[in-house]
């Protein structure tokens, strides 16, 4: 790796990728280096025998460069347990710099960032304004916003920007959904609970699954209600909750959030996942409010018309034809759905029939979910972390089921098929855990998608992409100016030869987790292409013969900036 200022590509002649991607060439594996780089954070959710619903939930993770160095650096959410709460005791969260030689170093304290409580997942965007990303961590017992400030230190200004919450959050997503220039916030709310008191009994008369005795949840508790947070654009935020149209009637159990323009009409959408409910899509009808369409879209429930335990969830164009698709993963035998977009307004799950998706995750609980394209192909692939809330399961398993699972791999293969390639992805897919929270980036600058993934009471993996950028790769950060500084919400169209992919920032999707807002760029052979963004202001921005293999920091006013830092071209590049 290197911080030195990339020299200038000589510009070469395009080789289209048109076609379904080759399979002769050996995959990328990923290897788990979380021991080598120094992270030695370990995961508290609750006691080993998980009493409690939101014991067996875990935490999730962050990646951002909060110090600006052009590194990706790593913030982890941390739990708690019902004794320790009540008596004070706190497990902080951890925030590990990038030292730039694939070491980090644990910064918490430093950086003001322990959290408080019982915390779960976090949130990142730049919601100042100021060039430096913010972060927002959720919680049981009340939120904190993380003002991200001179030095690397941050400083809790929750109280001051009204966002607190006070409900079990899960996670969260910073948007510009208005379009005004900052981002707003969509918070994912589970079940009411107080810890500080008696919360729930255990275990209950008919909380059982498949035959064994286990916690209670979330049906028949108590949901809360999730909140819509408009930004006020002086540093406070307004509830809006209500006049957004996004009050629910009956409060369902939020987990995961993802953002996209899945209707193309210029303004973000809101998809979120409900644990053993209907899932929301809110439509947003560019006027500051939404609609919920889940249902009419087919989205909402199962083809069948059952409600399933959504967990984990992203949107992204796997298909290459303009239109954002959508994948949600759930629990065990409740394979995980992959959503076509049909282009009218409605999807179709193709998950068990055209894809092959569902069949792999059927008998997993399946959390954190991305799209990404791991092996810079142009077609984008999908992971699926999994690990089951029971631990009675570790020596009773239930029909072959157990608490540590393995991680699925889907290797997207250009004609609407993907093929499971997780046994020949190396250890790090391999690797049987209970996993929860995924968040992905280039962690290492050298081209291709990295992820981490938290392992509940346990240290968590940080898996290095082994070979993914042996073919070539384009990474855009963006810089807004009348839209919102990261530049959340652009859709970037990127054209080489006859492959078209489109992409949208966005630091949300997945679970308790947030990725990397850097938009990348998969370009099997070609040597170069051509990017047009349409920024959340409304401004379209063309960018032609653009040389792969690096990463660009583009302004929205002046084009692509001084070459940014930290990035190296595969060595195997073609």
């Amino acid at each position: 790796m290197t911080r030195a200022l990339l020299a200038s590509l000589t510009a070469l002649s395009t080789v289209a990728l048109a076609t379904p991607p080759s399979s002769e060439r050996s995959l990328p594996v990923f290897t788990d280096v979380a021991a080598e780089a120094g992270v030695r954070f370990t995961q508290v959710s609750g006691s080993p025998e998980k009493n409690y619903i939101f014991e067996a939930k875990g935490g999730g993770v962050g990646v951002l460069d909060y110090d600006g160095d052009g590194l990706l650096d790593i913030y982890f959410v941390n739990g708690s347990t019902l004794e320790d709460v009540r008596k004070g005791v706190e497990h902080p969260n951890a925030l590990y710099r990038a030292n730039g030689d694939g070491t980090y170093t644990d910064v918490t304290e430093e950086a003001g960032v322990p959290g408080r409580g019982w915390g779960m997942g976090c949130a990142v965007g730049d919601y100042d304004g100021d060039g430096r990303p913010d972060l927002y961590v959720l919680g049981i017992n009340g939120n904190v916003l993380y003002r991200n400030g001179p030095g690397g230190r941050f400083t809790d200004v929750t109280e001051v920007a009204g966002v607190e919450g006070g409900r079990w959050s899960t996670s969260a997503a910073f948007v510009d959904h208005d379009r005004d220039g900052d981002l707003d916030l969509y918070v994912a709310n589970n079940i009411r609970v107080d810890i500080y008191r008696s919360p729930l009994a255990f275990p209950g008369p008919d909380c059982n699954y498949r035959g064994t005795r286990v916690m209670c949840g979330p049906r028949p508790l108590p949901g809360a209600r999730d909140t819509f947070y408009r930004n006020n654009g002086d540093g406070t935020y307004t509830d809006v909750t209500q006049a957004a149209g996004v009050l629910e009637d009956e409060p369902y159990y939020g987990l995961g959030v993802a953002v996209g323009d899945y209707d193309n009409d210029g303004w973000p959408d809101i998809y979120v996942a409900n644990d053993s409910t209907p899932s929301y899509l809110y439509r947003n009808l560019g006027n500051g409010t939404f609609e919920d369409v889940a249902l009419l879209s087919g989205v909402a429930v199962s083809d069948d018309g059952m409600e399933q335990a959504g967990m984990g969830i992203d949107f992204g164009d796997y298909d290459n034809d303009g239109w954002l698709d959508a994948v949600k993963s759930n629990f065990a035998f409740e394979y995980h759905n992959l959503y076509h977009n049909e282009r009218n307004g409605t999807f179709t799950d193709q998950a068990t029939r055209a894809a092959g998706t569902g069949l792999a995750t059927r008998p997993l609980v399946s959390w954190g979910t991305k799209f990404m394209d791991y092996d810079n192909d142009g077609w984008k692939d999908i992971v699926v972390i999994n690990g089951q809330v029971y631990p009675h399961l570790i020596d009773n398993p239930v029909g072959g089921e157990h608490y540590d699972q393995p991680r699925l791999l889907f290797r997207n293969l250009g004609d609407g098929r993907f093929a499971d390639v997780s046994t020949e992805s190396g250890a790090g897919i391999s690797a049987e855990h209970s996993s929860r929270g995924l968040a992905v980036g280039d962690l290492d600058n050298d081209g291709d998608l990295d992820m981490v993934v938290v392992n509940i009471d346990s240290t968590p993996s940080i898996l290095r992409n082994d070979g993914g950028n042996r073919n070539r790769w384009l990474s855009v950060r963006l810089r807004g100016t009348r839209s919102n500084r990261m530049g959340l919400g652009a859709r970037i169209t990127a054209r080489a030869g006859d492959l078209v992919q489109i992409a949208e920032a966005t630091t949300a999707g997945s679970i308790f987790s947030a990725s990397d807002s850097r938009v990348h760029f998969g370009l099997g052979k070609a040597t170069e292409v051509d990017l047009e963004i349409r920024w959340p202001s409304g401004t379209i921005q063309e960018l032609e013969a653009v040389p792969a293999n690096r990463l660009v920091e583009v302004d929205e006013d002046r084009g692509i900036v001084t070459p940014a830092t930290g990035a190296t071209p595969g060595e195997e590049g073609p």
